[in-house]
């Protein structure tokens, strides 16, 4: 039986073709998503309706991990195939993808405490200086990342500091086999499509209460990982209309970086995601069928 993946930008809507699918072939859907693992933001996280997998299963004061998803992962996509079921891996968080689909090799565990260390160094000393220390201890990670992003710069120096690198001399993440068989599908739009559903899934998600959503998580702790979630600080801390024009632009960016990956996934058969999800999902169908037979409904 043949594993299917599913991945594309965000906003594209994956959940809705992943549902379609579900209802043409017995299916067990997983998600990939590095924040819909969290609880308590069902609406900034986009979380499918349909029952999914690894959506919601952890507190929003956990610092995540992809050491800890991957084998949630293995075990549900398994557990599908020897229920006869097949596993639909549906996500947006590359990283997320593989790791559901193969065995990682993961860096070091960093020290307790080192990101924490790393953030307070990157806040004190400022971003060009932060950035200027990543370039002694690991220049190839340096030249791959801008010093005011933050985020990446603090995970650099952890990674450099327990003897790994953000940016390693070869690209490996896919060039090893999937655990089982497995087509992956890729769903794209044109810019100016997506740039339209990435508008008027914010507005929607305004209109469905995502204010009040972040503003019941902050009541109560919440783990850096966790506020890594797209669009938290700007829809906690801005007026409405200029929390949606922030998180059209920062969604937009994130749009692109995750085509970019697409196109890092050999063998990706791409599908035009301009129609109605059912077709898309027959065309799914089809490609997973051509590969090994599945059991229709």
């Amino acid at each position: 039986m043949t594993v299917i993946g599913i991945f594309g930008p965000t906003a594209i809507g994956k959940s809705r073709v992943a549902a379609e699918v579900a209802a043409r072939i017995p299916v067990e859907l997983i998600s990939a998503d590095a924040l819909q693992v969290y609880r308590g933001l069902p609406i900034l996280t986009a979380q499918p309706s349909e029952p999914t997998r690894l959506v919601g299963i952890w507190p929003l004061d956990r610092d995540a991990s992809v050491g800890e998803y991957a084998p949630l992962a293995h075990a549900a996509v398994d557990e599908a195939l020897a229920s006869g079921r097949t596993p639909v891996v549906v996500g947006g968080t590359g990283l997320y993808l593989r790791a559901a689909l193969a065995e990682l090799s993961l860096p070091p565990a960093p020290e307790p405490g080192a990101r924490a260390r790393w953030e307070r160094f990157y806040d004190e000393r400022g971003a060009a200086s932060a950035h200027a220390h990543l370039e002694d201890v690991d220049p190839a990670a340096a030249a791959a990342v801008h010093a005011n992003d933050r985020r990446r710069v603090v995970r650099a120096l952890e990674l450099a500091e327990a003897g790994s690198s953000l940016s390693p001399g070869e690209d490996r993440l896919w060039a090893g086999p999937t655990r089982h068989h497995t087509v992956v599908v890729g769903l794209d739009l044109p810019k100016e499509m997506l740039e339209q559903r990435i508008l008027e899934r914010t507005r929607a998600m305004f209109e469905a209460g995502v204010q009040e959503e972040v503003e019941r998580a902050l009541t109560g702790p919440i783990s850096t990982t966790a506020r890594q979630a797209l669009g938290l600080e700007e829809v906690a801390t801005l007026p409405r209309e200029e929390a949606i024009a922030a998180l059209v632009v920062r969604t937009r960016r994130y749009a692109a970086y995750q085509r970019k990956w697409m196109r890092r996934i050999p063998g990706i058969a791409m599908v035009g995601a301009d129609r109605p999800p059912g077709e898309i999902a027959d065309d799914i169908v089809a490609l997973a069928s051509t590969r090994e037979r599945v059991p229709r409904r």
